[in-house]
């Protein structure tokens, strides 16, 4: 189903002049017809404004979302955000991200309740969508509400029925299985997404943490360094991967990550513990580290 501009600025409770300010900031494409998907990212953008925060800024926080997370296409949909302050944050893999400043954050903020049951109904198509656009993105909104989750697999499932290349939905798919902690399945879905996009850096990102979870660990360090060549500023991949070689014994490997990562955020929780990592590799590796490099 397409909704009609008039549609969208009705639904949304819109005026055309905003709508013009948001394509002219770049946020919104121009169009004069529109997905379910677009209204979900519409409605994102709207929020985001109703507290302060400038068209520039999200556009920045976008871009800037997007080389951290390598893989995501649209932040706005593929993560949780919300306003920190007079900038956007967004939750993703159970963390809490700043991008523009690169910085991890504690997560103090409510949830994010804009995609949920009751905001889809605000704009839920009469009929069942049949779109793999708009299957995607409803199970998105699916995914957002715990309650909602088994749903939101048979979405996923639903969208891959229609089109089995579809690797943003096996990685959707998999991460809702390893949060159940079914590996088996995570791995499956992370797998195909890889033979579909074979520089997914996020799918090898992903593999790597059930290969670890299931204690294959080398394994899991060849995941995060495939998805690391794809992607060298993939933070949490430089993070997991010195978690992994600290777990094998190779202190000196891991010590460049968390120098890499450092690199990356310099004052949230996860750095406090990397530059904790580091100074416990040098108190007690020094000596061998100081040889290693005369």
């Amino acid at each position: 189903m397409r909704y009609s501009r008039a549609d969208l600025l009705r639904i949304l409770r819109l005026t055309a002049r905003q709508l013009a300010a948001w394509e002219k900031a770049e946020l919104v494409a121009a169009a004069e017809n529109y997905s379910f998907f677009d209204l979900l990212q519409i409605k994102k953008v709207r929020d985001l404004c109703a507290h302060k925060v400038r068209p520039a800024v999200i556009r920045e926080s976008l871009a800037a979302m997007q080389k951290q997370a390598a893989g995501m296409e649209n932040p706005l949909l593929e993560a949780g955000s919300f306003n920190a302050g007079r900038r956007v944050a967004f939750r993703h893999q159970g963390k809490v991200f700043e991008p523009i400043a690169g910085q991890f954050m504690l997560d103090f903020a409510p949830r994010d309740n804009v995609v949920t049951r009751n905001s889809i109904a605000m704009v839920k198509p009469a009929a069942e969508p049949k779109d793999v656009t708009e299957l995607f993105a409803r199970g998105i909104a699916l995914e957002e509400d715990p309650t909602t989750q088994t749903q939101a697999i048979a979405v996923y499932q639903a969208v891959l029925d229609q089109d089995p290349e579809h690797a943003a939905a096996n990685i959707n798919l998999g991460t809702l299985y390893y949060n159940r902690q079914d590996y088996a399945l995570a791995e499956k879905h992370y797998r195909l997404a890889i033979g579909i996009d074979p520089r997914y850096a996020l799918a090898y990102f992903d593999l790597g943490n059930v290969l670890d979870e299931t204690g294959r660990v080398m394994k899991a360090i060849q995941a995060y360094s495939t998805a690391l060549q794809l992607a060298p500023t993939y933070g949490d991949a430089h993070y997991n991967v010195a978690l992994a070689y600290e777990k094998i014994k190779q202190p000196r490997k891991a010590l460049q990550h968390w120098r890499a990562y450092l690199k990356l955020d310099t004052v949230g929780p996860w750095a406090v513990h990397a530059r904790n990592q580091i100074k416990r590799i040098l108190q007690t590796d020094g000596l061998k580290l100081v040889r290693a490099s005369d």
